[in-house]
């Protein structure tokens, strides 16, 4: 997909096996991630909701918007404010990231 010249973004199905663990804490696990790549950004990976520990998460007042995938909502961990996002309602070309889970530190578990 492509949006104002020169940027792109574009969510595919990914194969890898991809964990988050923090302070010894696995938080998520997931073999189904969804890869985002957008232009000028490193590749994110967007978890469903059934590989995340969301019971783990705090949810936060923090709402950020971004004029190609929409108004994402946050959530944080003890020691990590806003260490999680997601898009309730993102936009039409990114729709297949929908209550998916992104973190910032994301590790990709070799198999």
């Amino acid at each position: 997909m492509t949006g104002i010249t020169g940027h792109r973004i574009t969510v595919e199905q990914g194969a890898e096996h991809v964990r988050v663990v923090r302070d010894g804490q696995v938080l998520a696990d997931s073999r189904r991630p969804l890869v985002l790549r957008e232009t000028g950004c490193p590749p994110r990976y967007y978890l469903p909701p059934e590989d995340v520990r969301t019971e783990a998460l705090t949810a936060s007042d923090t709402r950020t918007h971004c004029p190609f995938k929409g108004d994402a909502s946050y959530w944080s961990v003890p020691g990590a404010d806003d260490l999680v996002w997601a898009y309730p309602e993102p936009k039409t070309d990114v729709a297949s990231i929908k209550d998916h889970f992104c973190f910032y530190d994301t590790e990709v578990v070799p198999d």
